[in-house]
């Protein structure tokens, strides 16, 4: 993975003066993980509904809207192409720009849209035969058939036609946690992007400006610089930071606050979790000491970083949720906390004390990941919430999001 670091995020469009993003690589590259996925496990097919494993298996992506009406669905057999029952429309779209899909795999597909049409009036019926003839067809049928997420209709409908169904989210979450050179790439263009727009915050960043305000900026200059979705922006100021509410309000933002900001979008599907802490015009030393010691357990999990070690020595060097005012690592999970990133926000490995200590996975060269910490504030209201994305490869670990976050920034500074 070192040779993506010398041009990282190297820009939006193809050219042909350097080396970027290759699609046609990339797409050679997921469908090749998850067949090996597929071929390695018990299942004869996979059957995908979750809109990330679908665009990993099939390179195809529609509006964000559909995302989560179960409406779209495709076909994984061992030995055949990628099959898409897809949105009305799209269907047609995908025979015209999407030549790695043969025309004949690119099907209309309509379940009912999160049981808008009741199950009585036999769509899921008639999609789980022909199904299922395919699988006949492909000669898997009686094999179990893996499916990531369902409605239980659908469900019961496989199995009243004679289908075992079992798990595949957690053989696609396998196949996905390894990234390649483009996937990087791609995750690091989505940092760069939060890079700048961090800097619009700052410049922002005043009393007077509500909070809503400055997640309408994030979304504007995100999607001018070429965001694909902006899936969500907190905004957190003053007396709403303890606790964290992992949300934004109208709040009008007043001298002294302390404000963190928590932005995830994607850029060609790959998505970022980027946190950043500010004071606005001033600092008090309750403020700068819960920061000090936010960035200290975030550089203590960066430096543990490496390949060979295990996700419970990473999740060690983080205080006890008890130790920051939670009765339990329940309470207090998704505050020091590790996820990897790539086409879902919250992909493999998951890092924290709350999982990783019975059950640590092995970090491997070629998996991103976000490593979040927060410190509530002596004041009882303020606290600091610091998020650095990482790529780990086999010389080290490369920190993708750059906005200066060693010391509390000042915006504004009186």
């Amino acid at each position: 993975m070192s040779e993506l670091i010398p041009l990282s995020a190297p820009g939006h469009m193809g050219v042909d003066y350097e080396s970027r993003v290759d699609f046609d690589r990339l797409r050679d590259y997921r469908i090749t993980r998850a067949k090996q996925s597929l071929n390695s496990s018990e299942c004869g097919a996979f059957l995908l509904f979750d809109f990330y494993n679908i665009r990993y298996t099939t390179q195809t992506w529609i509006g964000g809207a559909l995302g989560d009406k179960m409406t779209r669905y495709a076909l994984l057999t061992r030995d055949g192409d990628p099959m898409l029952w897809d949105f009305g429309s799209a269907v047609r779209h995908h025979k015209l720009h999407s030549p790695w899909l043969k025309p004949e795999n690119n099907r209309p597909g309509m379940l009912g849209m999160r049981g808008a049409v009741a199950p009585s009036a036999g769509l899921m019926e008639s999609a789980v035969r022909e199904i299922k003839a395919l699988l006949v067809e492909a000669g898997v049928a009686d094999l179990p058939v893996g499916v990531d997420i369902v409605e239980p209709p659908f469900l019961f409908e496989m199995q009243r036609q004679g289908l075992k169904v079992v798990d595949a989210q957690q053989l696609m979450l396998d196949a996905r946690q390894i990234k390649s050179v483009d996937e990087i790439m791609l995750l690091n263009q989505a940092a760069a992007m939060v890079d700048g727009v961090y800097q619009d915050i700052v410049d922002v960043l005043k009393p007077g400006i509500r909070e809503n305000e400055i997640v309408a900026l994030a979304n504007k200059r995100l999607y001018e610089m070429g965001s694909d979705q902006v899936e969500a922006v907190n905004a957190i100021s003053g007396d709403r930071c303890n606790p964290h509410p992992h949300n934004f309000t109208d709040r009008i933002i007043r001298p002294g606050d302390q404000a963190f900001f928590d932005i995830i979008h994607s850029f060609n599907g790959y998505r970022t979790c980027y946190y950043r802490t500010f004071a606005v015009g001033s600092a008090t030393a309750s403020q700068r000491d819960a920061y000090t010691k936010a960035r200290e357990w975030m550089d203590a999990a960066i430096q543990t970083v490496r390949v060979g070690v295990g996700t419970d020595d990473i999740a060690k060097v983080w205080p006890k949720a008890t130790d920051f005012g939670f009765d339990n690592e329940l309470a207090a999970f998704g505050l020091q906390f590790g996820h990897g990133l790539g086409l879902g926000l919250h992909e493999r490995p998951i890092i924290s004390r709350l999982n990783s200590l019975d059950n640590p996975i092995e970090i491997q060269s070629g998996m991103v990941f976000a490593l979040e910490t927060y410190c509530p504030a002596s004041d009882g209201v303020s606290a600091a919430r610091i998020e650095e994305e990482v790529v780990v490869t086999d010389q080290g670990v490369h920190v993708l999001t750059k906005f200066p976050a060693q010391d509390l920034f000042i915006a504004n500074e009186y």
